[in-house]
This record gives structure tokens, C-alpha cells and sequence, in this order.
């Protein structure tokens, strides 16, 4: 049997709403819940999966040209298993349509062929990413329905003794080689599910929904919040509240990271913290990179959102909903401004541009320390979202 090409399309307009965190990978491996979009409807919808995305990112995500009777899905659309099923019933010529949570028509999947295109209607509201903060915003949710799914008709290692458990000790998932003693586990709000090698140090307090991807670290006496997810090889400590952080990142030390994204290879220092929430309790407002100025949100809770390869030094203070593009070291004291440019250095004083020779040898180091090699095509590709990001400064 033939398995079904299942190609996962962005749209241009969500691709560049969702600046910084898309400059350097397709909507779809964006990570929300416990795994990655692409990865949910994998999960659901088995076929053989392409990307149809940014020209330059291309050549790391190579692109395929649709035939008849492949399934074109819009990668903003976050699945869960009824829709997966509809999706995965189209017959050539058809389309699916939905309303999305926030109101709007979209088209969910298109499979090709067939001539004439007949509209199919689901009847239930689906979940789309198409700004940043709909990753945190969705995130708690989504842990639940992927814990649901990702557990069916499996057995975890059993939860050591060493630990206190709050509510259904079912609602807690500990992978093989995972190290959980002495920790605090409240599920009586969701689940928590531990991946494989994690640890988790004693004195630590967890109350789910949370999602700890393979190989992350919990620092001793760390406290972390309901919708939270850490993506593989990450390390926290300290308070984190409703965070997702994509892959190898860290914020090892004590200081607050609440309602935030934060991409891949990004080190926030000890004693970093960002705000939240306005003194004022106002309405929040976000940059926007294709409209160039800050757009309301809607929210009154919204930090830092990275991008892959920022660093921030010990004590940093971010201000209310920052956003910080790719390749930008942030250091000294006070505030710096709520938009910084990608590739960039500096502080509250004001920002410089940093030298490509510069970020490519930190970039370079600091991925070895997670035994990963800086290639010729990841140097390309920065080099091409150097070009882009001109436009946005």
C-alpha cells in the first residue's frame, strides 16, 4: 500500500506574524503542548510528511511539489485526533474548512486533484497558531490532549517514593531513564508528563499541566507552573509560569519567566526576570514584524518572547510582552527596549550590530556543549535570515 504524501504549507502572512521564532524553521515545528505541530499530526495521520515553506529555508527543509491525491495541510492548524480523522478521509477535489477559536474561516486541508473543489465542513472550532502568544496561550490545553494520546495503553516507570504526588497518580508519565526523587507533583489541575533522561532535582515543586522533553534538566528547589512546556536538552530554575522553550535553551538560575516563548540555543543568565503584566493593568501590546509597530493583543499576561540564539547576562530586566530576534546578546543593567532587532548587541544604552564572524563562533560553541555541529547549510541559512531581517529593523 502506498502511503499518503501529506504536505504541511505555510501561509506567508502567518509565517511573518510569527517573526522571530519562524526566521529559522517552518510554522510547523513550532512546539506547543508536548510536541511539535508537524509531530501531532504524525501522531494522528501517518503518511509521508514535506514542507512547503520560505524559499530560504529550502535548502534545510526542502520543499515538494504537490500531486494528485496528496493532502496539503496548513501548518498554522494545530490537530487534535477528531480532526486528524476528517482531514485524513479527503478524497481528491476536497476541501476542509472550519471556524478557528478566535472566530475566522480557515482552510484546513486541500487534497489535490479531482478537478472541481468540493468544500467539506467540520463541525467543530479548531486551534491555529498564528501569533506568538497563541503558543503559551494554548500550550496547557494542548498537554493535555497529547498526554492523553501519548499515554493510551502505556506503562511509565513507576514514581519513586521519594516524591509527594497531589491528586491521580495516573495523571503523572515518567519515561524510561528519567530521574524524578524528592520533588513535589500536583496533578489535581492537569497532567505531568516527564520524557526520557530528564531529571529532576530534589526540592523542586511542579504543578501540571506540564511537558519535559528528553534530556532537560530541573534545577534544585525550582518552581514551575501549569503550561509549561521545555523542548529536548533544556535547563530551568528558578519560577517558570505557562513557558515554552523550544530545545537546548537554558535558564539555569533564579528569576521569573512567565507567559514566554523561547526558541532553540538561547542561555538567560542568573537572576534574569521578565515582567509579564503591566503596573497599570493595561490592555498589552506586541511588535508585530510585517506591520512594524506594537499591535494590541487582547492579553493582559505577556512576557519575553526569543528568538534562537539570544543570550541575556546575569540580572537582565526585560519589560512587559519584549520581543527579541535572532543572535542577540543583551547585557547590562536597566531595561532594554521592548523590540530588539536580530542580530544585535547591548542594553538599556542602545544596540549595535553584531559581526557574523561573532555570532556564528558563539553560535558554534555553544552548540558543542550539546555535542551538535554548526553546518554549512545552518550557516547559509543565517546568512539568508540576516538578509531578511533588514527589513524589519
Amino acid at each position: 500500500m502506498t502511503t499518503r504524501r501529506i504536505i504541511l504549507r505555510d501561509t506567508p502572512e502567518t509565517h511573518v506574524n510569527l517573526l522571530p521564532l519562524t526566521y529559522t524553521r517552518p510554522v510547523a515545528d513550532l512546539l506547543v503542548g508536548i510536541n511539535t505541530i508537524r509531530q501531532k499530526w504524525e501522531m494522528y495521520l501517518p503518511g509521508d510528511y514535506h514542507y512547503q515553506t520560505e524559499e530560504y529555508l529550502r535548502e534545510k527543509f526542502p520543499a515538494t511539489e504537490v500531486a494528485e491525491g496528496d493532502i496539503v495541510v496548513t501548518s498554522s492548524v494545530v490537530p487534535e485526533e477528531q480532526l486528524a480523522k476528517a482531514v485524513g478521509e479527503l478524497r481528491p477535489g476536497q476541501s476542509l474548512t472550519a471556524v478557528t477559536t478566535r472566530g475566522d474561516e480557515v482552510t484546513v486541508a486541500t487534497c489535490a486533484g479531482g478537478g472541481e473543489q468540493t468544500l467539506v465542513r467540520y463541525d467543530s472550532k479548531v486551534d491555529t497558531v498564528e501569533f506568538l502568544y497563541d503558543i503559551f496561550k494554548l500550550n496547557a490545553r494542548k498537554i493535555e490532549d497529547d498526554f492523553e494520546f501519548l499515554t493510551r495503553g502505556r506503562e511509565g516507570q513507576a514514581i519513586p517514593r521519594s516524591n509527594t504526588v497531589i491528586g491521580d497518580p495516573d495523571l503523572i508519565y515518567i519515561e524510561s531513564g528519567a530521574i524524578v526523587e524528592g520533588v513535589i507533583l500536583n496533578v489535581s489541575h492537569g497532567p505531568i508528563y516527564v520524557g526520557r533522561d530528564v531529571e529532576i532535582m530534589e526540592g523542586s515543586c511542579l504543578r501540571g499541566p506540564i511537558a519535559l522533553g528528553e534530556h532537560s534538566t530541573v534545577n534544585m528547589g525550582s518552581k514551575i507552573y501549569p503550561g509549561t512546556t521545555l523542548g529536548p536538552w533544556c535547563k530551568v530554575g528558578g519560577e517558570l509560569n505557562n513557558v515554552v522553550m523550544l530545545g537546548y535553551s537554558n535558564k539555569a538560575h533564579d528569576g521569573f519567566l512567565g507567559n514566554a516563548v523561547i526558541g532553540e540555543w538561547c542561555n538567560l543568565g542568573a537572576g534574569c526576570v521578565a515582567s509579564n503584566l503591566k503596573n497599570d493593568y493595561t490592555e498589552i501590546k506586541l511588535w508585530n514584524y510585517p506591520r512594524h509597530r506594537f499591535l494590541k493583543t487582547g492579553l493582559q499576561f505577556c512576557g519575553l518572547m526569543m528568538g534562537d540564539h539570544s543570550k541575556a547576562g546575569i540580572n537582565t530586566m526585560f519589560n512587559t510582552a519584549t520581543v527579541v530576534g535572532v543572535g542577540v546578546n543583551i547585557h547590562g543593567s536597566g531595561f532594554p527596549r521592548n523590540f530588539i532587532a536580530s542580530f544585535s548587541e547591548g542594553g538599556a544604552q542602545g544596540f549595535t550590530d553584531l559581526p557574523m564572524e561573532k555570532f556564528l563562533d558563539i553560535a558554534s560553541r555553544m552548540m558543542a556543549r550539546r555535542h551538535r555541529a554548526l553546518t554549512d547549510v545552518d550557516v547559509r541559512l543565517f546568512e539568508a535570515i540576516r538578509q531578511q531581517a533588514e527589513n524589519y529593523k
